[in-house]
């Protein structure tokens, strides 16, 4: 387990973190902590939760101190008594020993796909945002989850395969409405650091599709629809290794994008791709659009487009039917999900 956000702290936040998390593994109802600043006790105790997500049942603290006392009394809220928390904690256990063992003699990165795929394929993002959603028992215990509990999910599984992996958080934006912080991940591959968010591809996906829009990026791809991180998280700056890059559906010339539609209007599979062929302009779009529909006519289809315009990849499904021209477009952000689709129309889809 990586404990990334304590190597960051100095001596006296190092020892707070300490006295936080063995009361916390203790359940203690209060315990003793060196006195600091509230918002600095309550930013430690927020990292410690991000290095520890297995801390799922403190959520929250009260503290109270006498003058001139060097320590100060903090009093824990549980999300549980003592004795539901062992059966919670001995449950998820078992639930992520379980979870883990297919993937236990894959090689690094097949272990971060299989991560990945399990929580966009078993995963419901809560919009109700319970309690346990933000924590790993919504994800991994109830199946539903909001982007912390997802993040939190994803570093437990990472951490219990040997995957080196921290939670990295973005902070709210009012004047872009953005109403949420968001929580992903970053994971350490051969030496080489990648942003991972599994939200955002769990809520494209859908329909047994599996999305990989967000899996592997480097910096500049993604903050391109990302806030930037609250906390300062390692440098992100490989951009060749991202998913659709390493399976080759990363296309730079039409006459490829051409090439990969016809095969699988063919198989009647849908086709999914990034475009880096220069800026997606309302012409290079409408020029990709037709020469899509093209090649599915020459196999006796047609077409239904979304584009996740943040990153410039495109979904493409073949059908016998004839539709009306439609391009939806995908927004994805930490603010619900909206969706409105007609003829020429373009739809946010929020996560």
């Amino acid at each position: 387990m990586e404990a990334y956000y304590y190597s960051k702290m100095n001596k006296a936040q190092q020892s707070v973190y300490h006295a936080m998390k063995t009361g916390l593994i203790t359940l203690a109802p209060s315990f003793s902590v060196p006195i600091l600043g509230g918002q600095e006790l309550q930013d430690i105790f927020f990292k410690l939760r991000l290095d520890c997500p297995e801390l799922f049942w403190a959520v929250g603290f009260r503290y109270r101190h006498y003058p001139n006392a060097s320590n100060a009394e903090m009093i824990p809220e549980y999300l549980f008594d003592k004795k539901k928390v062992k059966e919670h904690q001995a449950a998820m256990e078992a639930r992520i020993t379980k979870l883990i063992r297919p993937a236990k003699a894959m090689s690094e990165r097949e272990k971060e796909l299989y991560v990945h795929d399990f929580i966009c394929t078993n995963i419901r993002y809560d919009k109700l945002k319970k309690p346990y959603s933000h924590e790993i028992i919504g994800p991994l215990g109830q199946g539903v989850g909001v982007c912390e509990g997802i993040a939190k999910a994803v570093k437990c599984l990472c951490d219990a395969l040997g995957i080196w992996c921290i939670i990295a958080i973005s902070d709210a934006n009012p004047e872009k409405k953005i109403k949420y912080r968001h929580a992903w991940n970053v994971v350490r591959l051969g030496g080489t650091y990648y942003h991972l968010d599994a939200t955002f591809d769990n809520t494209l996906s859908s329909e047994g599709i599996i999305r990989y829009d967000y899996f592997n990026l480097d910096d500049k791809h993604f903050f391109k629809d990302h806030e930037p991180v609250l906390y300062n998280v390692p440098a992100c700056s490989d951009g060749e290794h991202y998913y659709y890059r390493d399976k080759k559906l990363s296309f730079t010339k039409t006459e490829d994008v051409v090439k990969r539609a016809e095969q699988s209007a063919r198989k009647g599979i849908p086709f999914i791709f990034q475009w880096r062929g220069g800026y997606l302009t309302r012409e290079v779009l409408s020029k990709l659009l037709t020469l899509l529909e093209q090649a599915a006519m020459k196999k006796g289809r047609h077409i239904s487009v979304s584009l996740n315009r943040g990153q410039d990849v495109l979904q493409v499904i073949f059908t016998e039917k004839i539709l009306a021209a439609e391009l939806v477009t995908l927004e994805v952000s930490e603010d619900g999900i909206h969706t409105d689709s007609g003829k020429n129309s373009i739809c946010e889809y929020e996560c």
